[in-house]
């Protein structure tokens, strides 16, 4: 017996910059990424998303220049790449007052805020959202990020995701377990505004942080925000299936979409939570047209929009392997590097008919997460995606705003006779709009631990 499709959901994957994932197309007059200072250009977005019954604006963000390329980082600020690069959280009030449901999920690194002041920042955006704030939880992997901060250069892998699993919990003890859900009173009669017996320190004590509390905000409609991340690594994973409720995944296919969240969320239900406590968004970019040999005219003349040569910076870039000094035709087997042996499986898997160069990793960085055609192929697709165990699509843009308005006006009309994605908003907050089951974390989550955990610790003592 066949069930009906469920709505995929859909966020929109931007930056508050220039040059984001596709590079050099800002370039195209058409092209509106330029204006990534006006506030406007994002208010105006997130309405025409809110249009489109997207769930959620998604916000990337670095803290840092990426490593050099051709031995400094001339390239990156030549071509606009994530430089320069503005705070996505101060967007998120104005894109709240602007719309009604749809979510703002913004990056924030545990690198660039103390875990107080960070708490507080989150509860103040989701009371003034009315509960659509999500928080992409991320570590750090630049050594200028990690040096802009204080530190003397990138901490080891496994260490970012301890000092993570504390930042987390710091933050879990603030949202949770500071203020009982009643003390918060606003008594007029009585003149009494806030119950003091109810709200309490968390005297966290860690090996990074001291807290002592209490929190300063009453509990917002979520509490604890929706917790996206994007880790792939084995730590990585490991921290997701612990805390994660959205997980953004960049699977080059679908074979490996389908090993990828079977995975995870193996391990989530080892950790005592269910298997679907988590949804998974893959990056993927569309190039709709009518007809699939007008599409692929379109995709065409995109690519030759596209800076190569910035593309292979960015990978260079993020990895810390500087290609610059290479050749674009160089054939990516003929590098010596250690570290680009996993580059070199990933492209061979892509170029099978002969040796894959690095102009090929700069065109599939592009192009590989692509689907080109007319709605109802990509509505195709986007179902194969969906079967592999992708509950929702991270959608990433050529430009600004067209991406988006021509995937509103011409696929999600399709999607939405599918079944495939949402007519209307479900009420609530973010987290009651994506899994139903009410505005607060589920029991099973690791924060919920501390509800009621420090009922001992008033503040008056």
């Amino acid at each position: 017996m066949s069930h009906p499709p469920r709505p995929l959901h859909f966020a929109a994957f931007v930056m508050n910059t220039t040059g984001h994932i596709i590079q050099g197309t800002w370039r195209r007059p058409t092209a509106r990424q330029t204006d990534f200072n006006r506030l406007h250009h994002w208010v105006d977005l997130a309405r025409t998303l809110e249009r489109g019954t997207f769930d959620a604006i998604f916000f990337a963000d670095v803290v840092g220049l990426y490593a050099p390329y051709r031995g400094d980082e001339r390239k990156y600020f030549e071509a606009g790449l994530q430089v320069p690069s503005n705070d996505p959280s101060v967007l998120a009030s104005a894109i709240a007052y602007a719309t009604e449901h749809l979510g703002i999920a913004f990056t924030a690194s545990i690198l660039q805020e103390h875990p107080f002041n960070f708490a507080r920042r989150i509860s103040t955006l989701d009371h003034a959202s009315d509960g659509r704030i999500a928080w992409n939880i991320v570590t750090n992997y630049l050594p200028n990020a990690s040096r802009n901060f204080g530190l003397e250069g990138l901490t080891k892998h496994d260490e970012r995701y301890a000092w993570a699993d504390e930042y987390v919990d710091v933050t879990y003890k603030l949202w949770e377990g500071s203020w009982e859900e009643d003390a918060l009173r606003q008594d007029r009669k009585a003149g009494i505004h806030a119950d003091y017996d109810k709200v309490h320190r968390i005297n966290h004590e860690g090996p990074r942080y001291k807290v002592e509390g209490p929190h300063l905000v009453s509990p917002s409609p979520q509490r604890t925000p929706l917790l996206f991340q994007a880790g792939a690594s084995e730590a990585g994973r490991t921290f997701a299936a612990k805390n994660a409720e959205a997980v953004f995944i960049q699977a080059p296919n679908i074979d490996a979409a389908a090993r990828d969240t079977a995975d995870i969320r193996t391990r989530a239900v080892a950790y005592g939570r269910r298997a679907d406590d988590l949804k998974f968004f893959q990056g993927l970019y569309v190039v709709p047209a009518s007809s699939e040999a007008e599409a692929q005219r379109t995709a065409a003349e995109l690519d030759e929009w596209i800076d190569y040569d910035a593309q292979l910076s960015h990978m260079s870039g993020a990895v810390g392997i500087d290609f610059g000094f290479e050749d674009l035709d160089t054939p990516v087997g003929e590098l010596k590097t250690e570290g680009v042996q996993s580059i070199v499986g990933w492209i061979n898997d892509l170029v099978t008919d002969r040796a894959p160069t690095l102009r090929d990793v700069a065109h599939y960085t592009a192009t590989n997460s692509r689907i080109v055609g007319t709605p109802e192929q990509i509505a195709d697709r986007l179902a194969q995606w969906q079967a592999a165990g992708v509950d929702g699509i991270n959608l990433v843009n050529a430009e600004i705003p067209g991406t988006y308005e021509e995937f509103v006006d011409h696929v999600i009309p399709v999607l939405r006779e599918r079944g495939l994605a949402q007519r209307e908003y479900r009420p609530g907050t973010l987290r009651q709009k994506l899994f139903g089951g009410g505005d607060r974390l589920p029991d099973r989550h690791p924060a919920a631990r501390y509800r009621g955990a420090f009922a001992a610790q008033p503040v008056g003592r």
